[in-house]
């Protein structure tokens, strides 16, 4: 896979790096804060090959890669400035959208960057909680470098969660960490574990102990935020880079340590109270109503709302059973997706759900439940089934994890003390009960007894040798040399990732109406349309090689958004000469999108270049 390539199409299809005011990825998913979502092709992003699905949810545009979402953030960063935005050139919507939504948002921005870390230190605590069960010497050496290796994440948890936290109230990260650094610096903790009475100017200091916590550093970096931008917004240039820093230092440390932190540590005591008086209601309906809950809030990114919940937890209790009772769902999903492969004789389906159940095994489960389980409904709705009984299981056993991790059969470690043989009990019988259910009850008719990949008519799909009916014509929107889209200088259009199509040399500088439709997106460079047809194509008419560059220079646009078209219809002129002459590419590619909702999609015309006017047949949709 080019992850190049897949990154730029994903950037255009989102409207390009002036509508993003912020991308972040997790385990699985590109994650799009986007500033106009109109601007945005949700369907043709899920046509990439790479592509699982999006989702819109918390406010957030979300791409759903699977393992090699790193690969494509990376490419899309390498090829942007996303990275280096400020606060200033930065517009969102984070007004708009509801509460809850802005809240998820929030909670993903900050903890999806320390995702990986999480993981990594709770594996070490795992498997140190094991070597010690095993028989290894706390008191060593050996032990204790790798618990501090482990245990470090944890302790300094303040200071990391103040980095993510600035960068998403796009305050001074640097400043946040001598914030969060002074709420677990040595001296302060050494009078709280003495009992020590603290003042300051007078005032009594509530001390707390703020190593491991969530709150107070996240709750302080955002009045700090407020307190950065209001003097960076008053103070002149010339002293600015001085005495914001020595400002916010002088005013926010205290603020914090006799307000701001006692409050967050009440509320993260209230938090973690609070969750342990559900649980202990019923550990097993808790762990069934989890179990059965988890997977369709992740399909929404709504999990995140219990990422603090269980490092609180953690913090509070030295053991959180929340990650305990939704593991067993991630096991169910997988089951299912093993369940589809031992079932089905379907080649193509055999190879993605084989490739799913190995990323579920990791804890990776968007390729079963998007690529996999979800298409086919009923190995899903088993896989939910499934974890909220496995799920029951981990609850009544008590079953906890000592860190939060991902749940897959690597992290089975980090599950070790009260409750351990429940929580493994618990996580196979999920795995095993969905594979088992799946293979008796979960085919549909999208999985067929079939030896090669051949659709069904149960379906609505053609069945072998039946008759391809055309369903739409495209014609020319200009005139000039049509040509095969193999052949346009640019392998975003050549190589048929965008839709299958045509490209035309234009002999002239008007663009008409390829099919009738209505006008569905209009670039403000007006390089290129967007057309949606009544019988459903989704047709894209891109005009040149990187005109987009000209800003609209030498464009001139006859329809807008909304419009209803005709064929023939003028759409635009483009000074097709002059862009010539500036050293431009000016073929007018056309692209069908949505190529994948057609059995076949036809050129009108042979692969060598032909003369073609605007009107006559080039492209024909076939069902």
């Amino acid at each position: 896979m080019d992850f190049k390539e897949l990154g730029t199409n994903i950037l255009v299809k989102v409207g390009g790096e002036t509508n993003v005011s912020d991308l972040v990825h997790c385990a699985t998913r590109l994650r799009f804060k986007l500033k106009d979502r109109k601007k945005a092709d949700k369907s043709a992003i899920e046509n990439f090959d790479g592509v699982l699905t999006v989702v819109e949810s918390g406010g957030q545009f979300q791409v759903v890669i699977g393992n090699n979402v790193s690969y494509v953030y990376d490419a899309i960063m390498e090829m942007t400035h996303l990275g280096n935005r400020s606060a200033e050139n930065t517009t969102t919507q984070e007004e708009k959208g509801s509460l809850f939504d802005k809240f998820v948002d929030l909670i993903s921005g900050i903890f999806t960057p320390i995702l990986g870390l999480l993981a990594g230190s709770g594996v070490l605590k795992g498997l140190l909680a094991v070597a010690v069960a095993l028989g290894m010497n706390a008191k060593s050496g050996t032990y204790l470098v790798l618990n501090a290796a482990a245990d470090s994440m944890f302790y300094f948890l303040p200071i990391i969660l103040a980095v993510s936290a600035a960068r998403k109230f796009k305050a001074n990260q640097y400043l946040a960490m001598a914030l969060a650094g002074a709420l677990i610096y040595p001296d302060l903790v050494t009078a709280y574990t003495a009992g020590t009475k603290l003042t300051f100017a007078g005032i009594p200091i509530i001390l707390a102990k703020y190593s491991s916590t969530v709150i107070p550093a996240i709750l302080a970096v955002w009045v700090m935020s407020k307190l950065q931008h209001f003097l960076e917004s008053k103070l002149h240039e010339s002293i600015r880079n001085l005495l914001t820093p020595f400002l916010c230092l002088i005013i926010m440390v205290p603020l914090t340590l006799l307000v701001v932190g006692p409050v967050a540590t009440y509320a993260s005591d209230g938090l973690a109270q609070g969750y342990l008086w559900i649980y202990n209601l019923s550990p097993l309906i808790s762990g069934v109503v989890m179990g059965a809950a988890w997977q369709v809030l992740v399909i929404f990114g709504l999990h995140w709302g219990f990422v603090p919940v269980m490092l609180n937890n953690i913090s509070a209790f030295k053991r959180d059973t929340l990650g305990a009772m939704v593991g067993p769902a991630v096991a169910a999903q997988t089951g299912a997706a093993l369940g589809v492969f031992l079932r089905t004789r379907q080649l193509k389906m055999k190879g993605l759900s084989l490739s799913a159940f190995i990323s579920g095994l990791f804890g990776i489960t968007e390729p079963a439940v998007y690529g996999v389980n979800l298409k086919l409904k009923r190995p899903f709705i088993i896989g939910v089934i499934s974890g909220a009984i496995g799920g029951g299981i981990a609850g009544a056993s008590g079953s906890a994890a000592l860190a939060v991790a991902t749940r897959s059969v690597l992290t089975l470690p980090v599950y070790m003390g009260h409750g351990f043989a429940g929580y493994v009990i618990g996580y196979f019988v999920a795995m095993g009960m969905a594979c088992i259910l799946t293979i008796l009850f979960g085919q549909v008719n999208a999985v067929q007894d079939q030896t090669v990949d051949k659709p069904s008519t149960t379906d609505g799909i053609r069945m072998e040798n039946e008759p391809l009916i055309a369903n739409e014509t495209l014609v020319s929107p200009v005139n000039g040399k049509i040509e095969a889209l193999t052949q346009v200088n640019d392998k975003t259009f050549s190589s048929g990732v965008l839709g299958r199509g045509f490209a035309v040399v234009p002999a002239d500088n008007t663009v008409y109406a390829p099919v009738d439709g209505k006008i569905s997106m209009l670039f403000p460079t007006h390089h290129a349309i967007g057309i949606k047809t009544s019988e459903g194509a989704e047709v894209l008419i891109h005009i040149g090689i990187n005109t987009v560059n000209l800003q609209g220079k030498g464009f001139e646009e006859y329809v807008k958004v909304g419009d209803q078209i005709s064929i023939g219809d003028r759409l635009l002129t483009f000074e097709n000469e002059q862009m010539k002459a500036a050293g431009y590419d000016t073929t007018v590619i056309v692209i069908v999108t949505n190529t994948n909702s057609y059995l076949d999609v036809i050129n009108n015309f042979t692969d060598e270049t032909s003369e073609i006017q605007h009107g006559n047949k080039a492209l024909t949709l076939m069902v």
